[in-house]
């Protein structure tokens, strides 16, 4: 019977290393090719933002898509209740950016995601043809616009995605957050656009579109009540005939103070909504936990010498290939948070397996139900 386990964890092991060594890979070569070039001349652009409370750095973020090296653009912020915080901070910004900002009230309850019904509300206020969703607590650099907007010049390319770290986390539980995003889940998706034959999904951090494709896909009505509406988008404009494009643009967030029990949930929300979208796909994810399989090797082995250097190979490995994908991602200072990488790994593995049993996910304080397809309920 032990023998039988240990033969099943090495080849949980096996697979897991031969996984981190393709995500190393595919991040460096996804990095490596040739930088995408800003735009020439921005085309006219709404950046619309639903706003839920107020994150850390919110008036950081929020500045930051006010100060774009374009000229023709807006940005248009989607508020569902009048005595939200964020309203006093909109009112400052607007007076500082009277020309570019503006705020509304998305006071209509459109479906149970309320994101999405924020977004619906902003895309019908939303002045012109090229339109960006992207979540509240993102913070980009003046080259944001110009790079992300240039490939939608392309008209095969319906929308144009990115993903975001925390470049220079704080505090533990921010840190843990920022090792999930640049060592586990960019990578992932790097490795699953290998697979799949190019992106096939869109992020909520950056979903650069026309409103012509949205139309094309049944407009935001069709996923006012389903959960991961950016993973929809995406998978309805490829299916539609339209390119999803991931730009080398990575995006930054700053996670402050966040606790333990906010970031669980969420990941938990993440890999619950994943398990009802990618069905039995989900369960392949067994094979990316070597670093965790090998507490049980040593153990069940007595820490003989073979199981010792299975498990230094495996984690030497996992160090690679995190500092393949931290330098890439433009993030050295995750470099010093490498010793919480034993902590991450068990972390994400507690999360895998609580979110391969029921439905419920908490979002913004609210208790919600997934049901096929990603079918939300109350």
């Amino acid at each position: 019977m032990i023998i039988a386990l240990q033969l099943f964890l090495l080849l949980l092991i096996a697979g897991s290393v031969v996984y981190y060594t393709w995500c190393a890979i595919a991040t460096g070569l996804f990095f490596a090719a040739s930088k995408e070039e800003k735009g020439t001349s921005c085309q006219p652009v709404s950046i619309l933002i639903p706003v839920c409370g107020v994150d850390e750095g919110a008036w950081e973020n929020w500045e930051s898509f006010c100060q774009q090296d374009c000229e023709h653009y807006e940005v248009v912020f989607g508020v569902m209740n009048p005595k939200d915080q964020a309203v006093p901070i909109l009112e400052k910004l607007v007076a500082k950016f009277p020309y570019r900002a503006r705020f509304i009230f998305c006071q209509e309850v459109r479906g149970i995601n309320h994101q999405v019904s924020n977004l619906m509300h902003l895309l019908e206020a939303a002045q012109h043809e090229v339109v960006i969703f992207t979540d509240s607590d993102m913070r980009v650099k003046p080259d944001y616009l110009s790079r992300v907007t240039a490939p939608l010049m392309d008209l095969s390319i319906g929308v144009v995605t990115c993903g975001y770290v925390v470049h220079d986390p704080k505090y533990l539980v921010t840190a843990l957050a920022s090792l999930g995003q640049c060592i586990d889940f960019i990578p992932s998706v790097l490795v699953a656009c290998n697979l799949e034959g190019g992106m096939q999904y869109a992020f909520g951090s950056t979903i650069a579109t026309r409103k012509k494709v949205l139309e094309e896909i049944g407009g935001l009505k069709v996923l006012v009540n389903r959960v991961a509406s950016d993973y929809h988008i995406g998978r309805k404009v490829v299916a539609a005939g339209y390119q999803v494009k991931l730009s080398q643009y990575v995006l930054g967030t700053d996670g402050g103070r966040e606790s333990f029990l906010s970031l669980f949930r969420r990941e938990l929300r993440w890999s619950r909504s994943c398990r009802w979208l990618r069905g039995s796909v989900y369960y392949s994810l067994v094979f990316i936990y070597g670093t965790v399989y090998c507490i049980p090797l040593l153990l069940l082995s007595g820490g003989d010498r073979w199981a010792v250097i299975v498990c230094c190979v495996t984690i030497t490995v996992r160090v690679i290939e995190a500092l393949v994908a931290i330098y890439n991602l433009g993030c050295p200072k995750l470099v010093w948070w490498l010793w919480a990488l034993p902590i991450r790994d068990v972390m994400s593995f507690v999360i895998f397996v609580t979110a391969a049993f029921g439905q419920k996910i908490y979002w913004r304080g609210r208790q919600l139900q997934i049901g096929v397809g990603g079918v939300l309920t109350e």
